[in-house]
């Protein structure tokens, strides 16, 4: 499960429960972290350390999809210095191979996405994504990101099939080089590893933090049966790597658990597993 923020109630439901969670830090607190040492380790006391061992705390996620360039730049030069002051709070611990400390991406900090073999971060953001990448090298924590065929696929339905997009292509649609991709969500997620690999700064995991799909809003494709199709195919999906990571499968989260029925655009409201009444929205399930 991933928590946006250190909900108390939400943490206390979570005890004793096996559930393995992401536990973020919103965008708004970042700068008190990062300028504070001691705010940080009040942080972590308060969130991770109360807490655990009876939630099991995976992930603590600092920051949600901050772009240095973008409406969260104001945010940017906080991510890295709260990361490393939490992370320092957790070690104190002797907590630091249990719990790692990373953040979240989308992939707007890329230049170039295809063909993923060609994945690039963008040039001016290497400046804020590079030292986060050498932290979790140093860490050897995972990048989390935040992968969504149906924004690429609403966003250009000429060239990009929908078949491709919900995981329903019978062949291989792109071709690249040794590589060959028969869904949009395996050639997004390697044009980030290809990315990282780009930097050579060190090899670092991508955790996926958040994938879906709208089952309404009056958008584009945005349909119940689409919705329950992409759903169902990226749980399986998440039984095996990409192409340029096949030896291992891919850590994915769903969003969302629920309909989020105050959020806006239309769009935004309807990628829940769950209504906001708590009636499941789909009959397919989590069993191996």
């Amino acid at each position: 499960m991933r928590l946006f923020d250190p909900n108390q109630d939400a943490l206390d439901a979570l005890a004793n429960s096996a559930i393995e969670l992401i536990l973020g830090v919103p965008n708004v607190d970042l700068e008190g972290l990062a300028t504070s040492s001691d705010t940080a380790i009040q942080w972590v006391q308060t969130n991770v350390l109360n807490h655990w061992p009876s939630v099991k705390i995976k992930y603590v996620a600092v920051g949600n999809e901050v772009n240095p360039v973008e409406a969260s730049s104001q945010f940017a030069p906080h991510v890295l210095p709260a990361i490393q002051n939490i992370y320092q709070a957790i070690r104190a611990q002797g907590l630091q191979d249990q719990i790692k400390v990373t953040t979240a991406i989308d992939l707007s900090l890329l230049g170039k996405s295809y063909p993923p073999s060609q994945g690039s971060f963008r040039d001016d953001v290497r400046s804020y994504i590079d030292p986060i990448l050498g932290y979790l090298v140093y860490a050897n924590a995972p990048l989390l990101a935040n992968v969504y065929p149906y924004f690429s696929y609403s966003d250009n339905p000429t060239d990009i099939s929908l078949p491709y997009a919900l995981f329903t292509s019978p062949n291989v649609v792109v071709s690249d080089g040794e590589y060959g991709y028969q869904n949009l969500f395996d050639a997004m997620l390697d044009s980030l590893h290809a990315a990282v690999d780009a930097t050579g700064i060190g090899d670092v995991e991508v955790v996926v933090s958040e994938s879906g799909w709208p089952s309404d809003g009056g958008e584009f494709a945005a349909t119940f049966d689409n919705a329950n199709t992409y759903l169902d195919n990226l749980i399986r999906r998440a039984e095996t790597g990409s192409p340029r990571r096949p030896s291992k499968p891919t850590e994915i989260y769903v969003f969302a658990m629920f309909d989020e029925n105050q959020k806006s655009p239309e769009r935004e409201k309807h990628f829940g597993l769950f209504s906001p009444d708590k009636q499941k929205k789909y009959s397919f399930g989590f069993s191996g």
